[in-house]
């Protein structure tokens, strides 16, 4: 059936020209991926590229074993043994490419310091390799440079078979004027004049733009569940209180001056109050929140120096709208929650710096680490119901949160701004 086939199956042509089309994409994603800001479009882009790469890889499989069953079309009559040779090698070599670029990428990713897991587009869960997440640390790295020279290596070879690729087939269509290309594009006739040609070229130019044009999306960071039990979820700062007695009328509660609290007052938190933070990466700003954090607040304006506050916040529960990202910020090279699960704040001592104006003084405890921290707030009170919202701003750096290469401060910055927006009632 080969000898007497006169072009490739169907099957091994769509194959073809998928994989040709991922490959072509993969290229620019990795130009602009390695050449742009480590900020949070380039991690973007870093994903997208390992789930081409996967599907690529899977691809490639299929389509090595299709051609194991399906033997190729002959060579074209006449044709000099050297290019037959050459030929040969070419297709040799795109297989180890197409099979080897998403393997070495493979290895880099499960060799990575930080365990950052592959959801294929963002959906499909994607193991690392066996055994080398586990290794020690010089194993590791060993297994990350070898991941990275091959990395390197197969790219280059992958231009020299692409030069190598579309110039046998511009030598084939324009100047020897045979069936090669026809082998790939059904139907198609020999020369400059035939349509199937300009429009594959014009594919190709379509998949570099798009490459190019691409810009992922960022999600924004969801924003945290606030449970309507109190005992599950209650406000994340200190918060005041000052409410008109129980039993007055509601709508005397917002002109009818409130009563002096003399005794601080126990505050619980309604649902949608928010506790965030924005840190900044290569200058975007990266968004994130907590979804699980609980509070007890006993709290006056009018008994500032009895009123205290404890914060508890499980760092496990940090969203920034990227799962992938998400699943790495639980490691040793950020909060590690592991041995830290939660973060703590304590004040007991509080400050009135103008009308409705507010700070509490007080110890934050993140990742093993103690230091003084002051949160300002601004106060609203409307009846029974208090809303405060406020902004401060840590060094992570402090706290030991930004390991190894993320130690550095020229990716991601060591200020990160901590901001709440919550409503609260007295109990």
């Amino acid at each position: 059936m080969a000898a007497t086939r006169t072009r490739y199956t169907t099957v091994a042509i769509v194959l073809h020209w998928l994989i040709a089309a991922a490959i072509i994409f993969q290229i620019i994603l990795g130009w602009r991926a390695g050449d742009g800001p480590k900020g949070p479009t380039t991690f973007a882009l870093f994903q997208l590229h390992k789930s081409i790469g996967i599907t690529i890889l899977l691809l490639s499989l299929a389509r090595l074993g299709w051609r194991l069953f399906n033997p190729p079309p002959p060579a074209p009559v006449g044709q000099p043994n050297w290019e037959k040779t050459a030929s040969h090698l070419v297709h040799i070599g795109f297989y180890v490419i197409m099979i080897g670029l998403p393997l070495t990428g493979w290895i880099l990713v499960s060799a990575s310091k930080i365990n950052i897991p592959t959801l294929l587009f963002g959906t499909i869960p994607w193991p690392h390799l066996p055994l080398i997440p586990d290794l020690a640390p010089a194993a590791k790295h060993v297994w990350h440079q070898i991941g990275l020279i091959g990395h390197e290596v197969m790219v280059k070879l992958t231009y020299l078979l692409l030069l190598l690729h579309l110039g046998a087939v511009a030598k084939h269509q324009v100047l020897d004027k045979d069936a090669v290309f026809g082998n790939m594009a059904p139907g198609a006739m020999p020369g400059l004049k035939e349509p199937r040609a300009w429009l594959a070229a014009a594919g190709l130019a379509a998949v570099i733009a798009a490459g190019y044009l691409y810009m992922p999306g960022v999600k924004p960071a969801a924003q945290p569940a606030v449970a309507a039990e109190p005992a599950l979820v209650t406000a994340p700062v200190p918060t005041a209180a000052v409410a008109t007695a129980p039993d007055a009328p509601a709508a005397a509660s917002a002109t009818a001056p409130a009563p002096v609290l003399k005794d601080p007052v126990a505050w619980t938190v309604s649902k949608g109050s928010t506790l965030g933070f924005t840190a900044s990466w290569s200058g975007e700003a990266l968004e994130g929140s907590f979804t699980r954090w609980t509070a007890d607040i006993l709290f006056s304006p009018e008994a500032l120096d009895r009123s205290k506050l404890t914060v508890s916040i499980d760092m496990a529960s940090a969203k920034t709208g990227d799962d992938q990202r998400d699943a790495s910020l639980p490691g040793e090279d950020f909060f590690a929650t592991a041995a830290h699960p939660k973060a703590v704040f304590s004040a007991s001592k509080f400050r009135k710096t103008g009308e409705g104006r507010f700070v509490a003084d007080g110890t934050l405890d993140l990742r093993g680490v103690k230091k003084p921290l002051s949160l300002p707030f601004s106060l609203k009170i409307d009846g029974d119901t208090a809303t405060a919202r406020g902004v401060t701003t840590l060094d992570r750096t402090t706290f030991g949160v930004g390991q190894g290469e993320w130690a550095s401060t020229d990716q991601i910055a060591a200020k990160v701004k901590v901001s709440f927006a919550l409503t609260a009632k007295r109990k």
